[in-house]
């Protein structure tokens, strides 16, 4: 960079200036990234996903739910639920079949944890 300016024939006040414009450049771009919200369009998509699969839970955790209280022994099965080791029981959900939604043919683990969380806020 240094040999490409000293070639051009310039005025010699023109150099600073195109020396801050170059510093300026890059400032702007590490300023921008990591405080004006700048990203990669990496970043977006994975952003985007994650915002995606967050929205699909949240949207199917209460059909879980639903399936899980209108069962029979609904009660039984809630009192069950709170007996296992909080770090079971998506897989306890799993395995009752309430995270397996219609039209899938497995269960959906993120599902079954949002499900265990919001039946683990209600009472017996």
């Amino acid at each position: 960079m240094t040999n490409l300016l000293d070639n051009l024939k310039l005025p010699v006040e023109t150099k600073p200036a195109l020396w801050g414009a170059i510093a300026g450049a890059i400032a702007l771009g590490i300023v921008a990234s990591t405080w004006g919200g700048w990203v990669s369009g990496a970043t977006a998509d994975q952003r985007a996903k994650d915002a995606a699969d967050k929205a699909v839970v949240v949207a199917l955790a209460p059909i879980c739910v639903d399936k899980f209280q209108h069962q029979a022994d609904a009660d039984t099965r809630l009192a069950e639920l709170k007996k296992v080791s909080s770090w079971q029981q998506g897989s306890f959900i799993e395995k009752g079949g309430w995270a397996t939604l219609p039209g899938q043919q497995t269960p959906q683990t993120s599902v079954a944890r949002a499900c265990a969380d919001i039946l683990n806020g209600q009472k017996l």
